[in-house]
């Protein structure tokens, strides 16, 4: 546990100093795109609307996800699609431009960044070679380039639609994407367009096409094109199964080229009305300008006190902000069907982000929530599966439970209105009930009937114990909404099913002076110590399984193991549904707050993954919301920052920066029910500016270095001695004032009314 001395030198390196800030700067100037671009964060740099389809930046080599790599690394070119914060194999990078300057002889042209200036709404860079410099602007579906030459002849710009992220020269290599085809046309002497189709990456999906139109503020004075290795000055280039692009060369006098790029999921003749749309009454500037609009409007949904470390203010609102990148918009981008609901993809993927982002996102822009579930119902009834991820208009991959259910239930349990939750149910029941077979690592309950029909996954089904808890959850929020629909057969049935966690627990299986883990349970019910890997009849080689075990040796397939992304001593406290027979589970309170400390103490939790991201705060079920927030304190300190590298994890399309979010307001959801847990913010005040027209603000009085612990709470002017908090509460707008001191008191022993 954090000591008093290690807090007070933390708080005082914050509160003691003072940060000089304009009166009239905006929220989106402490917005910082490379806060977690380094280390293991992942997040995408290059400017994005709100859930924007175009995401436009530099692609340095084929090998990142989200494109970019810290300077030095060269850059080939710059595409207008890409995701944020992911592990596992790229997606996207498509249709890729570099200005360069030469004769339009390569399809190659790779330059190196002297310097880049990166913010929200907004990349630069200047180039080492040719001294070109590129501006990024983009609204929600085209790219805005600003492109400022040497004066020297030959300026030029390549057009690449055969560019991708993620190449990979074995055909159908696991997560790698895989070219199909491309094609390009050069319309005028300022107009360019084609088509990009890629199959793969991430969740090993069907082919996708992306489309394009380019639109030049000048005219080229020549140009190329090629296929293959073949550059010809043909004006076009069929789709033959080949890479296509084309170059381009302006005049001498040409020192500055504008351009826009308008993408589509459906054709080439929508990708030209976004590309018209989006700069009609436009210029680069005006489109930057926009975008900050657009995010200042989302970011003001929660203000904080004036006094806020500039540091806090940068890690909170750039928090925010990678909660609202992804997923992305397409509605009316659909080419796989055609209806009125609303579309969204890149759900990269539900396993990470039902927990925080889209209790947060409810939070502040419920509108858009509402879009988000709508549209998973839709893509169930349209394409048969709710997806727990989906990428390129195809689902997959499952990691664990089928996590759109929690989403479902998170959205009912909090009212949101507009949905069809009959529906929804039937979708919930699809995922419970009908085996997706050979296609469960795309959707569906892989090991289903296992699940069913024995109570548990038996260990030999990838994934077996943590799908097994994770389903245990999925059922639970069936239950919720088929309770809440009137359906009491079918609540009974999936309530009696949340308990199916506990058939793997072994209960005398001990670590570390502790007794009681999830561990493997073969088909006939035996408990597994060792586990079989690889195929051979004769050898039957094992190895041995513990609590601490990730994954097997470096020959077992790590996608295929017990456990995903975590270890027994997490999953076993995973339950967020049943903690109080958890705690039965565990051997009664007193073990159960032993095990934690345990848990925390010897290092066993791991804060760079979604499993363990409730396990700080499982001290509130004890009544000691103090110890909740000194774990949660702790964490912060030593794995967030506002640098580059700044979160301790993939983010996971927002899943590490939401759950910061909540956590530096003295909030956390427990996802797919209706409450919070309160314990000790870092901020003195923050404000839900409610899209109901109500606010409901936070205050921590007295906080300071020393006053850490909340020892009393009123809720308007009311006494309020419970940790937790209901979503209606807050939506009803209020004040929730928490009194803190140098000494933890018996607030919050209480965890609800």
């Amino acid at each position: 546990m954090m000591s008093v001395t290690r807090f007070v030198s933390i708080v005082t390196a914050f509160w003691a100093v003072v940060f000089s800030v304009d009166a009239g700067a905006r929220l989106t100037d402490y917005v910082d795109p490379r806060i977690g671009s380094e280390g293991l964060g992942r997040v995408f740099i290059g400017p994005s609307c709100p859930y924007g389809m175009v995401k436009p930046s530099p692609d340095c080599t084929v090998s990142p996800n989200s494109g970019w790599l810290p300077m030095p690394e060269q850059v080939n070119g710059f595409s207008q699609v890409h995701v944020s914060g992911t592990g596992g194999g790229p997606k996207y990078g498509n249709i890729s431009v570099m200005p360069f300057v030469g004769p339009l002889d390569s399809d190659s042209h790779i330059d190196f960044r002297e310097h880049e200036d990166i913010r929200l709404g907004y990349y630069a860079t200047v180039f080492k070679d040719s001294g070109i410099k590129t501006e990024i602007t983009t609204a929600p579906r085209a790219s805005f380039y600003r492109f400022t030459y040497p004066s020297v002849p030959h300026k030029s710009l390549m057009v690449d639609a055969g560019f991708f992220l993620g190449e990979n020269p074995v055909p159908d290599a696991r997560e790698a994407q895989q070219f199909v085809g491309s094609e390009i046309e050069i319309f005028s002497d300022n107009e360019v367009a084609g088509y990009s189709r890629i199959r793969g990456g991430w969740n090993n999906g069907r082919a996708y096409t992306v489309y394009f139109h380019a639109i030049f503020d000048r005219p080229f004075v020549k140009s190329a094109t090629w296929h293959g290795d073949s550059i010809s000055d043909s004006r076009s280039q069929y789709d033959r199964g080949e890479k296509t692009g084309a170059l381009l060369g302006f005049g001498d006098d040409a020192e500055q080229v504008n351009l826009v790029i308008g993408i589509s999921f459906i054709s080439r003749l929508k990708a030209r009305e976004n590309a018209v749309n989006e700069s009609k009454g436009r210029d680069f500037d005006r489109a930057y300008a926009d975008n900050l609009n657009s995010w200042e409007r989302l970011l003001e949904r929660i203000t904080l006190d004036e006094t806020t470390p500039l540091r806090y203010k940068r890690m909170f609102y750039t928090g925010l902000y990678h909660t609202m990148i992804m997923p992305v918009d397409r509605t009316g981008e659909n080419p796989l069907w055609t209806d009125t609901e609303p579309y969204y993809d890149d759900y990269y993927a539900i396993w990470d982000t039902y927990r925080t982002s889209t209790p947060l996102i409810t939070l502040i822009d419920p509108e858009r929530e509402v879009d988000i579930v709508r549209s998973l119902i839709n893509i169930y009834k349209r394409d048969g599966y709710m997806p727990d991820a989906r990428s390129g208009n195809a689902n997959g991959r499952t990691q664990g439970g089928s996590n759109a259910e929690i989403v479902v239930a998170d959205a009912f349990v909090k009212g949101l209105k507009g949905i069809d939750y009959e529906l929804g149910l039937k979708a919930m029941l699809k995922d419970a009930e009908v085996s997706p077979g050979g296609n469960h690592e795309a959707e569906g309950r892989g090991g289903l009937d296992e699940y069913v029909s024995l109570g548990y996954i038996p260990h030999g089904i990838p994934r077996a114990g943590n799908r097994t808890v994770e389903y245990s959850y999925c059922d639970y929020a069936i239950y919720q909404v088929a309770k809440g629909l009137g359906y009491d057969d079918i609540a009974c049935r999936y309530l009696k099913q949340s308990s199916n966690w506990k058939n793997l627990w072994r209960s005398d299986y001990e670590h570390e002076g502790v007794k009681g883990f999830i561990m493997p349970r073969d088909r006939d019910g035996h408990w597994l110590d060792e586990i079989p890997f690889g195929k051979s009849v004769k050898q039957k080689p094992t190895f041995r399984y513990t609590p601490v075990t990730f994954e097997g040796p470096w020959y077992t397939p790590w996608w295929d193991m017990f456990f995903y992304e975590a270890s027994s001593w997490e999953y076993s406290l995973s339950i967020p549904h049943d903690v109080e027979g958890l705690i039965k589970m565990c051997g009664g309170v007193d073990e159960f707050e032993r095990r934690l400390d345990i848990f925390f103490d010897k290092g066993f939790f791991n804060v760079n993954n979604e499993p363990s991201f409730l396990s700080p705060c499982l001290y509130h079920w004890l009544g000691r919301p103090d110890k909740s927030g000194e774990r949660v304190l702790g964490i912060i300190s030593d794995n967030y920052n506002d640098g580059p590298v700044g979160l301790p994890g993939n983010d996971d399309s927002g899943a590490m920066s939401s759950w910061l979010v909540f956590h530096m307001m003295g909030l956390y959801p427990n996802a797919g029910q209706d409450y919070y847990l309160l314990h000790t913010p870092m901020l003195k005040s923050s404000t839900f500016n409610l899209v109901n027209g109500k606010k409901f603000t936070i205050k921590a009085e007295t906080l300071s270095d020393k006053n850490r612990y909340i020892v009393s709470v009123t809720l308007n002017g009311v006494p309020y001695p419970y940790s937790t908090i209901r979503h209606a509460d807050i939506v009803n707008g209020g004040t929730l004032v928490m009194k803190m001191a140098d000494k933890p008191s018996d607030w919050g022993r209480e965890l609800w009314k």
